[in-house]
């Protein structure tokens, strides 16, 4: 028996929604509610365009490139630098969790320019090639090239000497 396309997505969407979830927590420098605001619009706009699903060889990276496109454009509006004075932890850190690393390195990632973070995100998060993130951001492989290493240079220079500090604990 054939599925129907609502359940083929719906599958697609339980399948990818933690991943996705998890990108855009790092793109969003771990503004939680942001994250899943761009996830949920990721996922709606990969439903508007499941019909045609077949034409898309690879979803799962396509709806990685719909995220960074919705994140950039997000970036752009002017209320997306409004921040809240105040903030409460959504839930506490596991005990595996390093609390001092992750927060040094949401608020190193939130010092890049959004289409830094983005690079950033995808090469050395989401592992995909400079070819990849270049299709995925509409840009040249150079311009990859190059945001990567300027980004690592300013994440570098945000972090100093005290990622080897956090990293020996």
């Amino acid at each position: 028996m054939r599925k129907s396309r609502a359940d083929e997505f719906m599958e697609f969407a339980s399948a990818r929604s933690g991943q996705l979830f998890r990108s855009a927590c790092l793109l969003t420098s771990g503004d939680t509610h942001l994250a899943e605001d761009l996830t949920q619009e990721t996922l709606g706009r990969m439903y508007a365009l499941w019909g045609r699903v077949a034409r898309i060889g690879n979803p799962a990276a396509y709806a990685q490139t719909v995220l960074v496109r919705t994140f950039l454009s997000h970036q752009r509006r002017r209320s997306a630098t409004e921040r809240p004075l105040g903030e409460l932890p959504d839930r506490a850190p596991d005990a595996g969790e390093d609390p001092a690393l992750r927060i040094a390195l949401l608020d190193a990632l939130a010092g890049l320019a959004p289409k830094d973070r983005a690079v950033v995100v995808l090469r050395y998060w989401e592992d995909r090639s400079i070819e990849e993130t270049a299709d995925a951001l509409h840009v040249s492989s150079a311009a990859v090239r190059t945001r990567s290493v300027r980004a690592l240079g300013k994440l570098r220079q945000r972090l100093g000497g005290s990622i080897a500090e956090f990293a020996a604990r």
